[in-house]
């Protein structure tokens, strides 16, 4: 499809000839959607990436958290598809939210086109989607589950598709979803173009993926099992029956935009939340056991500013973009090592600097050890001033002092004070 010829002599089709994106060979309208996103440089991944995807080749994108591989492939494939016709790319997702954070990427960088999306997920109802559906669309996102439904019941075809991406592949993994996956690609055509994007490229999607694509061209970007540079990361030991009085301590006296908490349980994200809101903090909580609306209410409010903190399970470790998360607090060290590279992934993103907290407990340190050996590098350890530890082991060593800086007083209550009182409890 032509572009707009009454747009080509334009002061603003010139300019967009110098977008730094335009270089990389996408289509005017998608480089007008770009700019008008505020995006001024490509990443890494995007600038390998794009001219790739563009040629039809397929692609297996592997970068840290956070460095924009939903625009690496998003951009060239609506450059790609051009005008609205048939359904040609579906986008398989492992969680809902993130189904939901790529099919919004999608119309963003479609804006300026007459491409139709449409987002195919569990915990709402079909009637929606299916209508959707029926007025044809473009592109679809979803997540395994719904779209095997919504096919069994003969209400998407397959047969056109020309792109299929997958993407978090490594949490489809972990999620169990790869045996969906492989029913969904070979229903599939053979000849079409298929990309793989994740964080980590494990040995079973190393199989999956010679299994489903043709000569792919990789791109790998950075080390795979470090934390990203714009992070400053580091370890509070502390007796676990006062990890929540610390927590309240170091929000009392930090200086922060939004701040994402992490528990590896569902209830304890509830109990955390709870004191929190005790002492006039505004938090909000998403795991697994919260619906679709709930969930979907708890991240927009957070995104929006209405919520200063979100309490999470790992639910939403993986790809979320929520812009401005100034630190991220590990109440419970993840018993997955890998988890907490994606954890503190969530904030220093976009170039920005931002910090990551763990809190750990002398019964948490054989996870510390195993984080440290994964990221190969010891995490600074960090006491704080003024503050009535409790006897651990953990202090018996010799640890590092350092000031956090000042906030604003938010009316502190000292843990023991509160109800809900978490002394010798174990996950």
């Amino acid at each position: 499809m032509a572009e707009d010829d009454s747009t080509t002599e334009s002061p603003e089709k010139q300019n967009l000839d110098d977008h730094a994106f335009a270089a990389l060979g996408l289509s005017h309208k998608v480089v007008r959607a770009v700019a008008k996103s505020g995006y001024e440089n490509p990443t890494n991944i995007q600038s390998q990436a794009i001219p790739v995807v563009l040629e039809g080749r397929d692609v297996i994108g592997s970068s840290q958290t956070g460095t924009g591989k939903t625009a690496a492939f998003a951009l060239p494939v609506i450059s790609n598809l051009k005008a609205h016709g048939k359904l040609r790319c579906l986008v398989l997702e492992p969680t809902r939210e993130l189904a939901d954070q790529v099919t919004n990427a999608f119309r963003t960088y479609s804006k300026f086109t007459n491409l139709k999306t449409a987002l195919i997920q569990g915990g709402v109802g079909y009637g929606r989607q299916i209508e959707m559906l029926n007025k044809g669309v473009d592109v679809v996102v979803a997540t395994p589950g719904r779209l095997l439904d919504l096919h069994k019941q003969k209400n998407i075809s397959f047969k056109d598709i020309e792109v299929v991406v997958l993407d978090e592949v490594d949490r489809m993994l972990d999620m169990g979803f790869l045996p969906d996956v492989k029913r969904i690609v070979k229903l599939t055509p053979r000849k079409r173009q298929t990309l793989f994007f994740s964080a980590t490229i494990p040995s079973e999607i190393e199989y999956l993926a010679q299994w489903s694509l043709t000569n792919p061209f990789t791109v790998d970007v950075g080390q795979r099992r470090s934390a990203a540079e714009t992070v400053n990361h580091c370890l509070y030991p502390v007796a676990r029956e006062q990890k929540m009085e610390l927590l309240l301590r170091l929000l009392n006296d930090m200086d922060y935009q939004s701040v994402l908490i992490f528990t590896e349980r569902k209830l304890d994200a509830e109990v955390v939340a709870r004191k929190l809101e005790l002492n006039n903090h505004e938090a909000v909580t998403l795991h697994s056991d919260r619906s679709q609306r709930e969930r979907k209410k708890a991240l927009d409010g957070f995104k929006n500013g209405d919520f200063e903190i979100l309490i999470a399970t790992d639910v939403a470790g993986r790809g979320l973009d929520i812009s401005g998360i100034s630190h991220v607090v590990n109440y419970d060290v993840p018993r997955n090592a890998e988890n907490y590279v994606h954890r503190i992934g969530r904030t220093g993103r976009a170039n920005t600097e931002g910090d990551a907290i763990t809190l750990f407990a002398a019964d948490e340190m054989d996870q510390v050890k195993g984080i440290e050996g994964y990221i190969e590098q010891e995490i600074e350890r960090v006491t704080i001033e003024n503050f009535e530890y409790a006897f651990t082991t953990l202090l018996q060593k010799q640890e590092i002092a350092r000031p956090v800086r000042r906030g604003r007083n938010r009316g502190y209550v000292p843990a023991n004070t509160m109800p809900f009182n978490m002394k010798g409890r174990r996950r």
